[in-house]
């Protein structure tokens, strides 16, 4: 995590901005949580460490974390937006059920092959991707399908 702080605190300096003890304990709490984060759930998360902290502060401080290379946005096609942080995570994709909203990481070889030859089929460099598959969950597609039979 230390490599974080420094990265962090390097990206703040070059915005002229500084790591003050709130940003400090946001990125500290968000590197320490698997999964997917909203900035609600991180304010949650960060309220247990420091009760004091802002709900404008968390959400300009995930911001400033993404922008800064140490999270992405994830999995963001309705509700509220969600963060995964970078730190140790190799590349991989996102698998989300449209109705539970359950996400499964995944990576495919095959995949990422294809994507390289479209990026150089159009001459561009590539810099990312995120890709999200959406669907619907064997349990959600169980559940959807008693409910049919119980009609």
């Amino acid at each position: 995590m230390h490599d974080e702080l420094a990265r962090f605190e390097a990206y703040l300096r070059t915005r002229g901005l500084r790591m003050t003890r709130p940003r400090e304990t946001i990125l500290r709490t968000f590197l320490e949580t698997e999964g997917h984060l909203s900035a609600d759930a991180l304010l949650r998360e960060t309220r247990k460490v420091d009760p004091r902290i802002g709900q404008a502060t968390v959400f300009r401080t995930i911001h400033l974390i993404a922008e800064a290379g140490l999270a992405r946005e994830a999995c963001n096609d309705e509700g509220a937006r969600t963060y995964e942080h970078l730190a140790g995570h190799p590349h991989h994709d996102h698998l989300r059920c449209s109705q539970c909203g359950r996400i499964i990481e995944f990576c495919d070889p095959e995949i990422e092959q294809r994507q390289a030859a479209i990026f150089a089929q159009f001459g561009f460099e590539p810099q990312g991707h995120m890709m999200e598959l959406t669907g619907v969950c064997p349990e959600c597609r169980r559940a959807m399908v008693a409910r049919r039979s119980r009609q």
